[in-house]
């Protein structure tokens, strides 16, 4: 569908024993093997020195230490998020959509939520304390944000609830581009 074009993007799942299996670096994601999964500690730290984590494995870390339900990351930098955002002041307003349903303690489409939008930064510690700087100031948390011009992260209690809420705001996200 387009959304980890070349070797963009990052999934991750957390694994029993503290440790988080992701995409290594520079791996075209429609193209997996078995080797392209490495596995991380909590703080981002390869249990393998020989393997190189993306710089974003840091981002993946900071959901699954927040958020122990938590089983699943995934990233993804399609046309609509990474458009949108870069328009986008703060958050992303979607509402009155039926997906929206998707997202935790949503029952109606009438509603809507505001995606947070943060600035992209090289620096991803500092980055991962914005995010986690906006999740202590937020009422109610909506499992997935968007860095400006870059990409959405969404996570799940597993890897087929994340991908549920990552199709569904890619969906979102798209409506909303097609609006405009």
């Amino acid at each position: 569908r387009g959304w980890v074009p070349a070797t963009a993007g990052n999934l991750s799942a957390r694994l029993p024993g503290g440790l988080v299996a992701i995409t290594r670096s520079s791996v075209h994601k429609g193209q997996l093997v078995n080797a392209d999964i490495i596995t991380v500690e909590l703080d981002g730290r390869a249990t393998d020195p020989a393997q190189r984590p993306s710089a974003e494995t840091l981002l993946h870390c900071g959901i699954y230490r927040r958020f122990g339900d938590a089983g699943a990351v995934l990233h993804g930098h399609s046309v609509a998020n990474t458009v949108l955002s870069r328009l986008a002041g703060g958050s992303i307003r979607l509402a009155g959509y039926e997906l929206l349903k998707v997202f935790p303690g949503l029952s109606t489409h009438d509603t809507e939520i505001h995606l947070p939008v943060f600035d992209n930064d090289q620096d991803m510690a500092r980055l991962q304390a914005a995010v986690e700087a906006a999740w202590d100031r937020a009422g109610v948390i909506v499992p997935g944000y968007v860095i400006r011009g870059h990409g959405t992260y969404v996570w799940g209690r597993d890897v087929e609830g994340a991908k549920h809420r990552f199709e569904a705001l890619e969906f979102l996200l798209r409506c909303e581009m097609e609006e405009r």
